[in-house]
């Protein structure tokens, strides 16, 4: 993942509460194996309709989604944020999350913004009044600036981590390697293990025929 310190771009304004993530990305587009590709998928029973706001022309380029109340509940698909990445978003406000797509959220690159309802619905305002309204994200002073307006917000702290240095969990592990190989060198031998074992002869089997 890229490291994310501070985001200016435009925005898009979805003036839709308690959105799931089966309304962010229907099921058929989740049986792919990959994190990525996603983006035709986003949104696609609502992008049906020509006048939906992500198909207006403005609407190209945006890297920021202004949302609603409980934005991505339901099920723990990780799929809705990486719809959203793949899309170009990089950030999205609302007034409140669904704590798993939170936690998804923060884990895959995308930040997500709780503001008062009030900042919400100001800066929709002023996203659908002038189509080239830009907004920034600082993460690392945590505030979001758009215009005259200035408004502070909370980011759990290893979640900010995370995005600051642009890592996954993975990657966390990954970096204690070296730990980890020094700490399994000098396991007791007699202790559980995870390497796998010999294959046994199969049932009713004598071994020189399973060799031969």
């Amino acid at each position: 993942m890229q490291p994310l310190s501070e985001h200016t771009g435009r925005a898009v304004a979805l003036r839709r509460s308690d959105v799931d993530t089966d309304q962010i990305i229907p099921a058929e587009y989740c049986k792919r194996l990959t994190k990525s590709g996603f983006s035709d998928g986003l949104f696609a029973g609502w992008r049906e309709n020509p006048y939906f706001v992500l198909n207006r022309p403005e609407a190209f380029g945006a890297s920021i989604l202004v949302a609603s109340h409980n934005f991505g509940t339901g099920s723990s698909r990780e799929h809705a944020v990486w719809a959203l990445r793949d899309w170009g978003f990089a950030v999205v406000i609302a007034s409140s999350f669904g704590d798993i797509f939170r936690r998804n959220a923060f884990k895959n690159g995308l930040l997500a913004v709780d503001l008062p309802e009030s900042v919400v619905a100001e800066l929709a305002d002023r996203v659908e009044a002038d189509p080239g309204f830009e907004i920034t994200v600082d993460l690392v002073n945590l505030q979001v600036r758009a215009g005259d307006l200035s408004h502070d917000f909370e980011v759990d702290g290893r979640a900010r981590r995370l995005l600051l240095d642009g890592l996954d969990e993975v990657a966390i592990t990954l970096g204690n390697d070296a730990a980890i190989t020094t700490y399994e060198s000098a396991r007791k031998p007699w202790l559980p293990s995870i390497r796998p074992s010999e294959p046994r002869p199969a049932e009713g089997l004598l071994e020189a025929e399973v060799l031969s």
